[in-house]
């Protein structure tokens, strides 16, 4: 089962939902995710469902490209039939980077998917420079995982 409309989920463009939050903000109502995919500098807290780790400090790029590919590629493939839950500190810059690698993963040209998460996830979505050039640079690395 995938996320109802709720506070933070986004439709990606080929009709699948994540939902986006910031870890500091309360749990929103409503079911459990399935799979979490948490983009943080340290270990998250821990949590009751499978989760995936992504070292990645705040207003930065992944530590490592290849891991950050292989957990959004997974967040994709589970977002067709799960509740998959994308989130980092705040939910804006992070997770908005990667919402918009997920448009890019459903059919979203690289050079558009910065301005589609803003509009469809948070106007403030991918905050930095080098996050907008890093969706951007991507794409390779999103056909091989």
């Amino acid at each position: 089962m995938t996320w109802p409309e709720g506070p933070g989920v986004v439709e990606l463009p080929d009709g699948r939902r994540v939902r986006g939050r910031g870890l500091r903000n309360p749990m929103p109502d409503g079911p459990e995710p399935d799979l979490g995919i948490y983009l943080l500098g340290r270990e998250p807290p821990a949590v009751a469902w499978e989760h995936r780790w992504v070292r990645w400090h705040d207003f930065r790029t992944p530590a490592d490209t290849g891991e950050a590919i292989a957990a959004l590629a997974l967040a994709h493939r589970r977002a067709a039939d799960g509740r998959v839950e994308i989130a980092c500190g705040g939910g804006i810059g992070r997770t908005g980077t990667a919402v918009a690698v997920l448009a890019v993963m459903s059919g979203t040209p690289p050079q558009e998917a910065v301005d589609w998460a803003r509009k469809a996830y948070h106007r403030r979505a991918v905050e930095t420079p080098w996050q907008r050039r890093w969706v951007r640079r991507v794409e390779a690395e999103i056909r091989q995982a």
